[in-house]
């Protein structure tokens, strides 16, 4: 055989061995919340669980309802969401055997910078969203049924308001362009922290009430159940499950940070 034929062949070969153990890598997918994916917590912190058990994880970025759906139906291998009634009842119908609380930050409200409802020196966050309905100010909500989205309508329930009329616009989208269109339109918007700091396009927005605990914001991952669904990676997301609350874990979270800020929390013991 020709010398030169030769190292091309085995150059050749070498690369179909390469691509063929990249293919094989295993993997997961996780359906998890926009928020800890478009924050980019999960570019930071999947690498360092990859080195150190070899496997991958692809996120499917959704609202925690549609992140349920998903892994109701048996399309992922792993599921974080953000609303523990929802959690808790995921795993009472037996979609889940072991949930772990992983990390946790809060919600605030975000709105124009002159205030029109003058929630700034509201007492409560259930007193800050009685104003801005009694002053029918612009509020933006995503409508999707993701965790935030259920987190806002508890709270309206708890003001014992009942959000409708023009002046209250439910967008069926994600954090982010929510966020936009309250930018917009010079509204209100209930958003969590980290993706209200990583947002880039403020423009009149600011952030008014914080700090009350019914604001809270549990993150917490499920172990998806053997028997409801055998075709599942189990050991391999069991891996990531655990991994999530390991020392290691725990620090890649809390060493993530947006614009200098700690953006999540871990709370494992």
């Amino acid at each position: 055989m020709n010398k030169t034929i030769a190292l091309i062949t085995i150059s050749t070969l070498g690369m179909v061995w390469s691509g063929s153990l990249l293919a094989a890598k295993p993997y997961i997918l996780l359906a998890s919340t926009t928020s800890t994916e478009n924050t980019g917590l999960f570019g930071a912190i999947i690498p360092a669980f990859s080195d150190a058990t070899g496997i991958d994880v692809r996120v499917v970025a959704v609202g925690t309802g549609q992140a349920f759906e998903i892994a109701r139906r048996g399309d992922a291998d792993s599921l974080l969401v953000h609303d523990l009634a929802g959690e808790k009842q995921f795993i009472a119908n037996g979609y889940a055997t072991e949930r772990l609380e992983v990390m946790y930050n809060d919600f605030v409200i975000v709105g124009p910078s002159d205030d029109p409802a003058g929630i700034s020196n509201s007492e409560a966050v259930t007193d800050a969203m009685q104003r801005i309905a009694e002053s029918a100010s612009p509020f933006a909500s995503r409508g999707d049924d993701s965790g935030t989205h259920r987190a806002e309508l508890r709270l309206w329930q708890e003001a014992g308001i009942s959000p409708q009329g023009a002046w209250y616009r439910e967008l069926g989208n994600g954090m982010g362009p929510t966020l936009n269109t309250a930018a917009s339109m010079n509204a209100y918007a209930f958003t969590d922290r980290a993706t209200w700091l990583a947002f880039q396009n403020p423009q009149d927005l600011v952030l008014l009430f914080e700090g009350d605990d019914a604001l809270f914001n549990q993150y917490a991952s499920l172990l998806l159940s053997v028997q409801q669904y055998p075709h599942v990676k189990h050991d391999l997301a069991a891996q990531w499950h655990q991994w999530l609350v390991s020392e290691q874990g725990q620090q890649a979270i809390e060493d993530f940070k947006v614009d200098g800020q700690q953006v999540f929390f871990p709370n494992a013991d």
